[in-house]
């Protein structure tokens, strides 16, 4: 497994491999990798010919209050990781690399970014497009994989990917979870026992409004109050249910949803969500065939 720092060094190799008739699978991290990470690099080296995972801790997609300068960074553990998954290729580079001095363009998406975490973390999309449309620029892959947990984020960069021509399939693979069923973050390590206890209210909350669901019920209002009666003593951001293409507010649920939540669990901000298409809507009968 080689390791690349700058974005000529990563360019010229893919365009290498693209010469040579491969495929180039690409998953974007900001390293700390688990197994939620690792499952994305393995889908990666199974379906293309070259698999690629950029670490980078993006700057730019970080609040002034929030956890960048504690981010946890475990370069060598995480290299040693992605190699045993088939990655061909690290494209690490550092900042001033991806950010030189005068650096001055930002990529946006509008609408699906005004919501959930775009209303709560403002700025926050502006940095994650404009990091993953460099990261596309320098890596050339013909696939990029991201996990749901980050459902919006998700959203944003399909509709990023096609609206700015990339040619990019963007692949979105389930959530893994541990077995207690909290959803797998970098972030996670953050917990203490006490509160890593206490944030299992966020997935079996979920887990009970998707009973809900499952079972016939189609207000949102009711869906969301369950979820927050469930989220108690915690401190929650948002709890909604929204379109799965556009990420707008739904009253009634038709079609495509996610259920999505943030909230606090001590000092640390955690997001989940569930996917839900109610049954004989458009988009279960289009899965079906």
């Amino acid at each position: 497994m080689i390791v690349l720092r700058t974005p000529g060094e990563m360019r010229h190799w893919s365009l290498e491999r693209r010469r040579e008739g491969k495929t180039i699978g690409f998953v974007p991290t900001m390293g700390a990798l688990h197994e939620g990470h690792l499952s994305l690099m393995r889908e990666a080296s199974k379906r293309d010919d070259a698999a690629v995972a950029s670490i980078f801790v993006n700057p730019t997609q970080f609040g002034p209050n929030e956890d960048f300068s504690k981010y946890p960074r475990t370069f060598d553990e995480d290299c040693a990781k992605t190699e045993a998954c088939g990655v061909a290729a690290v494209y690490a580079p550092a900042a001033d690399a991806m950010y030189p001095p005068g650096y001055a363009t930002t990529v946006s998406v509008e609408r699906l970014t005004e919501g959930l975490c775009g209303r709560s973390r403002p700025g926050h999309f502006a940095g994650v497009t404009t990091v993953v449309m460099k990261l596309f620029n320098a890596v050339l892959p013909h696939r990029a994989y991201f996990g749901q947990k980050d459902a919006q984020q998700c959203a944003v960069i399909r509709r990023m990917a096609h609206d700015l021509d990339t040619s990019v399939e963007i692949v979105e693979m389930p959530i893994v979870r541990e077995p207690d069923g909290l959803a797998m973050s970098s972030r996670n390590a953050y917990l203490s026992e006490s509160d890593r206890e206490r944030a299992l209210a966020i997935s079996q909350a979920l887990f009970g409004a998707q009973s809900m669901l499952e079972q016939g019920e189609r207000r949102a209002e009711n869906v969301v109050r369950a979820v927050r009666e469930r989220l108690d003593g915690l401190d929650v951001d948002y709890v909604e249910l929204v379109d799965a293409e556009e990420f707008a507010p739904v009253d009634k649920i038709r079609g495509s949803v996610v259920l999505a939540v943030a909230a606090r669990v001590g000092t640390t901000r955690l997001i989940d969500n569930i996917k839900f298409c109610a049954p004989g809507s458009a988009h279960e009968e289009e899965a079906e065939k």
